[in-house]
């Protein structure tokens, strides 16, 4: 299986993103292509044991910048380590892209060169977010492709989610919800009111409405709201676990009684930080377009690099994209 990378995407770029396909390509099994300045990509490549692996270097001139305007910056650089990119997919010399770019650019370049699945009305970014569900997570759609929404592209939402929570995290007759800001049937705006009936009469195993509190709870697999709320959703509880770590760490570092007790409860304090960490998860699935795409964080490290490229694999194993396709004919 072959993935193409953007190895100028991202804060760090492309130091952790070698690092990080170089990872991916050892522990997965895969071949990598990457696609950047020679100049910059090359000599961090040489840093690294590539022997055995199969990875490649495309140069490409140009770098679409994260404070860039996606659709004018995807148009006027033809050349960018993105656009060439997803021409791989396009011309089906890759099986999936990935990059920890800039999104709205990502989004451009996938609708610009792959196009959406016919029939799908707007394509969604997606992500695994920590839960009290029986695999320990829930998925969530839209976080930030389509700030406004109809009723219609929520419906979609959920199908692909489903499909998604299906296929890849192995979750049987996934539980789909709804954001609102009550849990009673008849609560939220009027996206919601309308969005809500629909998915109670498809053929999706629908539990109602949301709120906040309940993503977390795991009252739902696939939790679907429109790409301004998403968006919020996730970065506040990026916030948020960031200062109860960090609070946590001031407070078991306070006094000796309480390091001797952290030194203790050591492990369960690892499992509990991998369970927050955005690394650990990877990257953001972008379902509608016709062909794998997946985004990761722009403060992504080498180790959050090489699990988005596995969630790009296991994209590709799992016939997402082709069960979508069917799903909508």
């Amino acid at each position: 299986m072959k993935i193409v990378v953007d190895a100028m995407g991202g804060d760090h770029a492309p130091a952790v993103v070698v690092d990080g396909a170089v990872q991916a390509a050892r522990d997965l099994d895969l071949a990598i292509i990457l696609v950047g300045r020679q100049e910059a990509v090359q000599p961090e490549l040489a840093k690294h044991d590539t022997s055995g692996l199969t990875i490649s270097l495309q140069h490409a001139s140009q770098v679409i910048e994260m404070d860039e305007h996606p659709a004018a910056a995807v148009k006027a650089k033809k050349d960018s380590s993105m656009v060439v990119a997803m021409e791989y997919v396009k011309r089906g010399d890759a099986d999936a892209f990935f990059t920890a770019g800039n999104s709205g650019g990502a989004l451009a370049a996938a609708l610009f060169r792959l196009g959406r699945i016919r029939g799908i009305k707007r394509p969604a970014i997606s992500t695994i977010f920590p839960s009290q569900t029986p695999q320990g997570y829930c998925f969530i759609l839209d976080i930030g492709a389509n700030a406004d929404c109809k009723p219609e592209y929520l419906v979609q939402f959920a199908h692909m989610g489903s499909i998604y929570a299906e296929r890849v995290l192995g979750v049987s007759s996934p539980r789909v919800a709804i954001v609102s800001n009550g849990e009673e049937e008849g609560k939220g705006n009027q996206l919601v009111q309308e969005a809500a009936p629909i998915l109670r009469a498809s053929k999706l195993n629908f539990v109602g409405n949301a709120e906040g509190r309940d993503i977390p709870a795991g009252t739902a697999d696939v939790v679907v709201t429109d790409g301004f709320t998403g968006n919020v959703i996730i970065k506040l509880a990026e916030g948020v676990s960031r200062l109860l770590l960090d609070v946590l760490k001031e407070e078991i570092t306070s006094t000796n009684l309480s390091k001797m007790g952290a030194l203790l409860a050591k492990p369960a304090f690892d499992k509990v930080k991998s369970r927050l960490d955005y690394r650990e998860y990877g990257g953001a699935p972008l379902l509608g377009v016709d062909g794998p795409v997946i985004i990761g964080h722009r403060r992504s490290d080498a180790r959050a690099i090489r699990n988005g490229i596995r969630v790009a694999a296991q994209t590709v194993e799992n016939g997402v994209v082709d069960a979508i396709v069917q799903g909508m004919t």
